[in-house]
């Protein structure tokens, strides 16, 4: 919906010129019709944009992009972009933490910060790297919920 809308410019103004015409006596009541239509606009406007997502949606999986998407990955993300985005956020992270860890505790206390950050890291990379994921489809068929 475009902020500058001409119907619903159209049906404000009508309702404001009606307010005029017949004075307060009638305030309430045009107002919740025009809120009506309005609320009656957005519903039509986001039930577009959820169908077409969903269209768009079903359009990814019919050309094969179901793979990926039941191999583990996000589906906001491309596959493998997990995986970056941690160590990308372990890196960011990790100066903080490394301050922190060596200022309070000495050498000591940055060696366990740092295995931390690599024990994560590695770990995230085991489960891409050797298919440790599971699919939808087998924990659908491991359920007990079925």
């Amino acid at each position: 919906m475009d902020a500058r809308d001409p119907e619903l410019t159209r049906e404000l103004d009508a309702t404001l010129q009606t307010r005029r015409e017949l004075g307060k006596e009638y305030e309430d009541e045009l107002i919740t019709s025009f809120l009506e239509k309005l609320d009656h606009r957005l519903e039509t406007v986001v039930d577009k944009r959820m169908r077409r997502r969903m269209a768009e949606q079903q359009m990814v999986v019919a050309r094969g992009g179901a793979r990926a998407q039941a191999g583990g990955g996000s589906p906001s993300y491309p596959e493998g972009m997990g995986t970056r985005l941690l160590a990308v956020a372990s890196l960011v992270l990790a100066v903080p933490l490394s301050a922190i860890a060596a200022v309070n505790t000495g050498l000591s206390g940055l060696l366990v910060c740092w295995a931390g950050i690599v024990g994560v890291n590695a770990a995230q990379g085991d489960w891409s790297r050797f298919g440790l994921r599971r699919t939808k489809e087998e924990r659908r068929q491991e359920s007990d919920w079925d």
